[in-house]
């Protein structure tokens, strides 16, 4: 069974690099967008089966792409949005936009791997 691609849209290489690995490991094919443009360019040629982005992104912020997602390619893959501006505010506009989770910062990878699984297992068995 090919694995399922993963967008990691995340512009501090560290976290990326090891979110990244921790993914991979367990199966997950992921590629890394370090600004929002890039994202929006990936994901307008050709959908992954999920995205995780960083709330605040160069260029295009993480819940501008869950409305891009959302609102104009008319998308409900899961995207998991992680922010260190986890402020309420954030959290439920992250959510009325349409984003599935939301996770604060600093990351668990172990945590993160959970709550993607979890995603893409309720959106491709139902």
């Amino acid at each position: 069974m090919e694995p399922k691609k993963l967008l990691l849209a995340e512009d501090d290489a560290m976290l990326a690099s090891l979110l990244k690995y921790r993914l991979e490991k367990d199966g997950y094919a992921v590629a890394i967008k370090t600004n929002g443009k890039e994202v929006k360019q990936d994901i307008a040629e050709h959908l992954p089966d999920a995205i995780i982005s960083d709330v605040m992104m160069p260029y295009f912020s993480g819940i501008e792409l869950v409305d891009f997602l959302r609102n104009d390619l008319k998308s409900n893959i899961p995207i998991i949005l992680i922010s260190a501006a986890s402020n309420e505010e954030n959290v439920i506009s992250a959510f009325k936009m349409g984003a599935n989770d939301f996770i604060a910062k600093p990351v668990s990878p172990s945590e993160l791997l959970i709550r993607v699984t979890r995603e893409i297992e309720r959106y491709y068995c139902t």
